[in-house]
């Protein structure tokens, strides 16, 4: 399923110049509870919603628990064709259309050898791997299960037939990692950038709703929030890439400045993760070159789950003390989508940006934030576009 690693030839920066360069985000493909792209997610409302078994078209026929469910609003055979499409796992089908919506918008305009995907996920389809378990034990001999299945729980099943079938032959990598996945692919994407390992990258996440992923997650909810599905990947370019200098930078959706992940071992009490949150807000900030009062914009990730929300409250006033910047809350429109929250997040925030158009009037950084169960947090820093488009970069973003 992984046909692409370690194919493409390394072109290692200039010293001093691409290292520090943020990396411009070209274009997006979003699925979520709202429909696709972006302008969906810009505009007021929410999604609707069901309780309880059949709230997922597809999902299979178990049930749910009672709890709120927002579905993803799309039609993945319009946007993949019908071909094949049944042996797609549910995660498979998201994170499959995120990739085609992103290389649609951003033009295939960089080398298949040196463009590549990068996923975040949680444990990738938990309805096809749990399914599959299942079977081994229920079947008349252990062996006796669906080979056909087979493909579909491993991990990296989505990024590999994402890979296949865009006929991308470039780096490709799967980053588990629970709510924080979106954070690491998108830092390791930037790493793999910046190091020359790729020309461009599909960079994001998916979660898939299903009874058994939401069996799994419904315990950590807030009271009153609701489970939610969705994919969003991002169309990366490295800086100084062949292809953008032969075609001229254009505006990008966003940049890139910095991505900051750390732990926080729960038993030394429960401010622990809130403090290394600070230190991972303010280590980010000091990357690029940045104060927390040029942050405009903030997009907590775990409103929705009753442990990590308080984490992140804390951290921000930490960080900002008592002038909060304005906040974008995700979860509360699609709910929590748990391994993509952090990149439908991103979404918003550059929806809002679309929506808004390049004023740094407003504010110029967004800050997404995401907490795990685990301990494990992490930030990333963004930057909207300037008026007269891209022009020279003076931040000093470091890896």
């Amino acid at each position: 399923m992984n046909p692409t690693a370690s194919r493409s030839p390394v072109r290692a920066p200039e010293a001093g110049q691409a290292a520090r360069r943020p990396v411009d985000i070209v274009a997006c493909g979003a699925v979520s509870p709202v429909g696709l792209g972006l302008a969906p997610l810009a505009a007021p409302g929410g999604p609707g919603f069901a309780v309880g078994n059949g709230a997922a078209e597809g999902a299979g026929t178990a049930e749910y628990p009672p709890v709120r469910v927002h579905p993803a609003a799309y039609d993945p055979a319009g946007i993949l064709g019908r071909k094949g499409l049944g042996k797609l796992t549910r995660t498979d089908r998201l994170a499959m259309s995120a990739c085609a919506l992103a290389l649609e918008d951003a033009g295939r305009t960089a080398p298949a050898d040196r463009t590549g995907i990068v996923l975040g996920a949680s444990v990738g389809s938990a309805e096809t791997v749990l399914g599959f378990l299942h079977d081994t034990f229920t079947q008349e001999r252990p062996y006796l299960v669906s080979p056909s299945d087979f493909p579909g729980t491993l991990m990296n099943s989505a990024a590999g037939r994402a890979a296949i079938r865009n006929r991308l032959t470039g780096l490709n990598a799967t980053v588990s990692g629970g709510p924080l996945a979106a954070l690491h692919a998108l830092r390791y994407a930037r790493t793999a950038l910046l190091n020359g390992r790729a020309d461009r990258l599909l960079a994001g996440a998916a979660e898939e709703l299903s009874p058994q992923a939401a069996w799994m997650r419904h315990g950590e909810l807030a009271p009153g929030a609701a489970l939610g599905e969705g994919a969003a990947v991002f169309a990366l370019d490295a800086p100084g890439a062949p292809h953008t200098e032969a075609e001229g930078a254009g505006e990008p959706l966003g940049r890139i400045l910095a991505c900051s992940i750390g732990f926080a071992d729960p038993a030394q009490g429960s401010d622990a993760p809130a403090r290394r949150l600070a230190a991972c807000v303010g280590n980010a900030l000091a990357r690029a070159g940045a104060e927390p009062g040029d942050v405009a914009l903030v997009a907590p990730g775990g409103t929705a789950r009753a442990a990590q929300a308080p984490v992140e409250r804390k951290a921000l006033h930490a960080v900002f003390g008592g002038r909060l910047p304005q906040e974008l809350d995700a979860a509360e429109r699609l709910g929590d989508t748990n391994a993509a929250g952090a990149a439908l997040a991103l979404a918003a925030v550059l929806a809002r940006w679309r929506e808004e158009g390049p004023d740094p009037a407003s504010g110029r950084l967004a800050l997404i934030t995401a907490v795990g169960p685990d301990g494990s947090v992490g930030c990333l820093l963004a930057r909207r576009p300037l008026p007269d488009g891209p022009g020279p970069d003076t931040s000093r973003a470091r890896d």
